[in-house]
Order: structure tokens, then sequence, then C-alpha cells
């Protein structure tokens, strides 16, 4: 598989905004079957599931970023992006692009089994 690579992680002031891309050079998105997803962890914990997207359109948001954070998917650059708004500190942790086959309507229709190298979030009060 075309490996992964996010960017667009930076040090913002709490309320502040980032928009973080995915993209893997050389690979199409395919036109269906897939999700693609963005995951965070910070140190200590385990990896969450932040926002996904299937190629069909069906998207999830955790409770935690819904109305702040959109994912995107533009299918003519092959590009998955992540609008994330209203920063808040909690939201500092290291951001994966993820790709797995699925669809569907929760977050267990999707199986992520391929990661990107993370982009670092930081949100300062």
């Amino acid at each position: 598989q075309v490996p992964l690579v996010e960017s667009g992680g930076e040090s913002v002031q709490a309320g502040g905004s980032l928009r973080l891309s995915c993209e893997a050079p050389g690979y199409s998105i395919p036109i269906s079957g897939y999700c693609l997803g963005w995951f965070r962890r910070t140190p200590g914990e385990e990896r969450e599931g932040v926002a996904r997207i299937t190629t069909a359109g069906n998207i999830l948001y955790a409770d935690s970023v819904k109305g702040r954070f959109t994912i995107s998917l533009d299918k003519t650059k092959d590009t998955l992006y992540l609008q994330m708004d209203s920063l808040r500190p909690e939201d500092s942790a290291m951001y994966y692009c993820g790709r797995g086959r699925g669809g569907g309507t929760i977050w267990a229709d999707c199986a992520f089994g391929d990661w990107g190298p993370g982009t670092q979030v930081t949100v300062s009060s």
C-alpha cells in the first residue's frame, strides 16, 4: 500500500484553527468500499477516532469535536482534510490519517489498517 502522509500540524492558541491534510502520493482513492479517517493519540492514551468519511460519503465525528471539526475528501486531489476550528488545549495530540476497507454508519464498519506517521497539534491556553 502507498504510505499516507499527514501535514498541517502546528502550535496554536486556544480558539484558533488548523487544517490538516492527508495524501498518499501516487495513490488514487477507490470509488467505493473504503474509509478514510482522522485519529489522535496523546502520550499514555489509546488512539481515538476523531472523524471518518467513507467513499460513499458517510461521515462520523467523535462527540468531543462535533460542531468544531469538519472532515472532507477531495477525490480530484486524492486528499483528505480535517478542518479544526475553536481548538481547545484538550485537542492537543498527535493526529493520524487512517485508511481501510469498509463503509456504513458506525465506526466498527471500517477496518482501518493503514496509517500515516502523524502530525503534531499543540493548543495552548
